[in-house]
């Protein structure tokens, strides 16, 4: 039995073409619609409609469950804020100065060491690092920047500039226990000041 092909047009659906396909001689047919112009049109406008909608539905429902998720969901630009502002380490110990037989020596980062910087040694924070230290005694503050590595006396925590001691008036008695807290590293500061150089 040989396959044909019989076109037919169906009168009661004007949009539609259907054509009729023998595709096997088991008299097996396939059916496949064929819309007009017209009908692609509608098509289209639907399925528009239907995204739209979509996309708003989801946009709503992800708003809603940051709202009901008890503030887990982005944080808003005066949280964040707050949240750069708290400090990245905070530590009590005891805390020395150095000064006359180190000026104008090398610090571990490279910089030549002068006492009348504000300028500290530290263990383990890195180089660059900002320290706000706080005398314990006195309730005095000096904010430093670490450049160097120390102090290798006893569990000394810290150990400050000449300067930097002076601010929080421990000078004279030669340690005191403080508060060090440093604060967190901005990435773009430190990338408008490296185009700056540049």
């Amino acid at each position: 039995m040989s396959c044909q092909t019989v076109q037919h047009y169906d009168t009661s659906q004007k949009d539609k073409k259907i054509l009729l396909i023998c595709v096997s001689q088991r008299l097996s047919w396939k059916a496949r619609i064929a819309p007009s112009p017209s009908l692609w049109k509608r098509l289209v406008g639907l399925l528009r409609v239907t995204l739209i909608g979509a996309l708003a539905i989801s946009g709503c429902n992800s708003k809603n469950s940051e709202e009901n998720s008890g503030g887990h969901g982005k944080l808003t630009q005066q949280e964040e804020g707050s949240a750069t502002t708290k400090p990245v380490h905070k530590e009590v110990g005891e805390a020395s100065w150095y000064g006359p037989g180190f000026q104008g020596q090398e610090t571990a980062n490279g910089e030549t060491f002068d006492q009348k910087d504000m300028t500290a040694a530290h263990p383990s924070l890195p180089m660059g690092t900002k320290a706000k230290v706080t005398n314990l005694e006195n309730g005095k503050k000096v904010e430093v920047k670490i450049n160097d590595r120390g102090p290798y006396v006893g569990h000394r925590a810290i150990d400050l500039s000449r300067a930097a001691a002076r601010k929080i008036d421990m000078e004279k008695d030669g340690t005191t226990k403080v508060k060090i807290e440093t604060e967190p590293s901005r990435k773009k500061d430190s990338a408008d000041k490296s185009s700056k150089t540049e």
